[in-house]
């Protein structure tokens, strides 16, 4: 079955737009063409769409996107090369996702003593507890947060 750009972006839940951006930075190589030069998107296209999406949501360089690309579509003997930038971004995001989580504790540890300060009518009351008296999933952040020179 042969898809539109509307259609095909809409199985994405993308927009039209971010397609033929794609296909401007040279990523849709795989993707035929009518006579008229319109896009032809077949089905086999969506598993390369939604990889090239994916890659480019994680902040991969549209260089190394199209690197891969161009490395699957010569086959096996590309298989360790591509290997490796696929663990590289996941390296990348890994780390992304650890300072994302220090970020949330602390928005968590922050949210709770804001709350604790609105219900007693004063900073002071979070400021001053002990940390027993902290919730415990709380007591790290509070713990580090104190280590910092301006705490």
């Amino acid at each position: 079955m042969v898809y539109t750009i509307g259609e095909m972006a809409k199985m994405l839940n993308i927009a039209p737009s971010a397609l033929r951006f794609y296909d401007k930075k040279g990523l849709l190589p795989f993707v035929e063409r009518s006579q008229g030069g319109k896009r032809l998107f077949q089905e086999k296209d969506y598993e390369w769409l939604h990889i090239i999406h994916c890659l480019k949501n994680t902040g991969m360089p549209l260089n190394d996107i199209r690197s891969f690309i161009e490395m699957a579509m010569k086959g096996d003997e590309t298989i360790k090369p591509r290997l490796e930038l696929f663990i590289k971004q996941r390296d990348f995001i890994r780390l992304q996702i650890a300072g994302l989580k220090e970020t949330l504790d602390i928005l968590e540890f922050k949210c709770w003593y804001y709350e604790t300060a609105d219900a007693a009518g004063t900073t002071s009351v979070p400021r001053n507890m002990a940390l027993e008296d902290i919730p415990e999933h709380l007591q790290e952040t509070r713990r580090k947060l104190q280590q910092l020179p301006f705490a």
